[in-house]
């Protein structure tokens, strides 16, 4: 690990962002509505593409009034130079559906949160990170 670090000069990168925007369609055609984050659990793992193991940890997890706000902390150290960089920005949110309404979009009115992720390209376009801090 020490070696990895000092091969991509990485150090922990703190981060924040939104996991999701109320009221944006995505790609997918959901659409989240305020309060479907209402039971929010205390800890989420942080992944990368939604897959493998941890990349770091949530440190903050809640909804505002524009979405699901995210704090983290990026510990794998590739990762962690990406994001520092800019060259990763995507967040996206991994969950089950427990309210639903259809029509034109489909809306998600309640979830069970399961992950958040750093990811390359988010369902969501507005689902960012906005804010990195280096040595976190």
């Amino acid at each position: 690990m020490a070696h990895e670090e000092a091969a991509t000069g990485s150090r922990a990168v703190r981060f924040a962002g939104y996991a999701a925007v109320f009221d944006a369609v995505d790609r997918g055609g959901d659409v989240v509505r305020r309060g479907a984050f209402a039971d929010v659990p205390g800890t989420v793992p942080l992944l990368w593409q939604h897959g493998g193991r941890a990349v770091g940890e949530v440190r903050v997890l809640g909804e505002d009034a524009r979405g699901l706000r995210v704090i983290g902390s990026v510990a794998e150290p590739r990762l962690a130079a990406l994001v520092a960089k800019g060259a990763v920005t995507g967040l996206s949110f991994g969950y089950r559906a427990r309210g639903v309404r259809r029509g034109a979009v489909r809306e998600l009115t309640e979830v069970e949160l399961v992950e958040v992720s750093l990811v390359a390209q988010p369902m969501q376009r507005l689902a960012r990170v906005h804010a990195v801090e280096s040595g976190g």
